[in-house]
């Protein structure tokens, strides 16, 4: 599909809304649902309104390339993405823009290289045997408070060069209370000025984060090292430094990004593992085949195949990030409509990667899916967990090699087990996090 050059139309089709609110309490109830059903009534593009103007919900791959990549260069984080993200991650680089995120997206690429994020398997599968070192036959874990602590530990290690064994309580709930404030319906209906409670626990988990967050920089200051993240931002570039505020923004975007979605990507799989025996099994006598009974390692991953699309079928269904927005800077057409200046543009993975056009049997979970055969046919970002074009996540390959590696450590020891009677209910505002905990029986295999 392309943007059609003649006959633009001022607005494309919607849902009605109320006087004032628009349709913002209609999403905010149940935005899995909204989104889901404004794009299958009302198509590809979609129009409806809410206190903070007009907003655009696009549903094809064709129309989110057009957005993400071709003209990223019109199209900023916006209003709506700093009003959240912004009070717990400062202008970090997932929401600086224009040169302050060229600058710092460039002195923190290095520690993604490819070669280097191969240096981080060891130590991932290492924190990971230790977690498991700590679970105990026929007990119920809670997965995802298991899976947080254990991927906060490898990113602090790998990016910062630091231990974090005696933060990990104080950081997992400054970051809990935040997400969970970000999902709170005066926090997010009511313009930013206003004193909500959720803004003043807000408040109150970034002061929590930051002493821990200011420890590390001075440690790292006072003991640099010729590798780690904060050493290279405390360097500075061409006689300019960047300032420990700057810094303090940087270091909590990783931790919060580089641990989170990673979880929640592991906490899901093993859900879905738990209610589909068949894939398990497949799993299962992949890792029994390739390990023998012993831990991971990095010379291991490019035989183990079916555990990666284990994991890339768990994103597809359950992405971490369960929409993107975006503002253009400038008005622009798509599809055939057009998109005014300041607008707000929903792309929602969880719409797109559930479309029955691009997926067979959308709803079902079938790692065996992934074929190269199938990817070919797939429209370029039918698929997107990781977001496209120059934003894309810039630890896609360091999240994707983390998950692998511990899901084979977790499943070559453990069989997981869903407690009876649990229901996964997610939250959609950054990340898709469980409203509650998802409890599961460990069975020591």
């Amino acid at each position: 599909m392309s943007n059609d050059a003649q006959g633009v139309d001022e607005r494309p089709p919607g849902p009605d809304g109320l006087p004032i609110l628009g349709t913002q309490l209609a999403f905010l109830r149940d935005p899995y649902g909204f989104m889901t059903e404004t794009a299958r009534e009302y198509g590809d593009v979609v129009h409806w309104r809410d206190p903070g103007g007009d907003v655009y919900q696009l549903n094809h791959p064709d129309y989110i390339e057009h957005v993400l990549v071709q003209h990223n260069e019109n199209y900023v984080k916006g209003d709506e993405f700093q009003n959240v993200l912004g009070p717990i991650t400062g202008n970090g680089i997932l929401n600086s823009e224009g040169e302050v995120w060229r600058r710092n997206r460039h002195r923190i690429q290095p520690a993604f290289h490819p070669d280097r994020i191969r240096e981080y398997a060891e130590m991932m599968v290492e924190f990971t045997e230790d977690a498991l070192e700590t679970w105990t036959d026929g007990e119920i874990r809670h997965v995802h408070e298991d899976m947080m602590a254990v991927t906060l530990k490898i990113v602090a290690r790998a990016l910062f060069g630091a231990d974090v064994d005696d933060h990990v309580d104080a950081v997992g709930s400054a970051l809990e209370t935040f997400m969970d404030a970000t999902e709170n319906l005066p926090h997010l209906a009511l313009p930013p000025s206003i004193p909500t409670p959720a803004r003043r626990r807000i408040k109150r988990a970034r002061r929590e984060l930051d002493d821990v967050v200011y420890r590390l920089i001075e440690e790292r200051r006072a003991n640099p090292t010729d590798h780690d993240v904060i050493s290279k931002l405390l360097e500075g570039e061409e006689g300019k430094a960047m300032s420990t505020e700057q810094i303090r923004d940087e270091v909590v975007t990783l931790l919060l990004a580089g641990h989170e979605t990673t979880a929640l990507a592991l906490t899901l799989t093993f859900y879905l593992l738990s209610r589909n025996p068949a894939p398990e099994e497949t799993l299962l006598a992949e890792l029994e085949a390739v390990l023998d009974g012993r831990p991971p390692t990095m010379a291991d991953v490019s035989d183990l195949a079916y555990t990666e699309t284990v994991i890339r079928e768990s994103m597809r269904l359950y992405p971490p990030v369960p929409g993107i927005v975006r503002e253009p800077v400038k008005p622009d057409v798509i599809g055939g409509y057009e998109i005014p200046a300041g607008a707000t543009v929903r792309m929602h993975q969880w719409v797109v990667h559930r479309d029955p056009r691009w997926y067979d049997d959308p709803l079902a979970f079938r790692p065996e899916r992934w074929t190269d055969e199938m990817e070919s046919d797939l429209p370029k970002l039918a698929y997107f967990p990781f977001a496209a074009g120059p934003r894309r996540c810039i630890g896609d390959r360091f999240a994707m090699l983390e998950a692998q590696l511990i899901l084979a450590a977790v499943y070559r020891r453990y069989h997981l087990e869903l407690v009876p009677g649990t229901d996964l209910d997610l939250m959609a505002t950054i990340t898709a996090r469980p409203k509650h905990e998802i409890p599961m029986i460990v069975h020591e295999r």
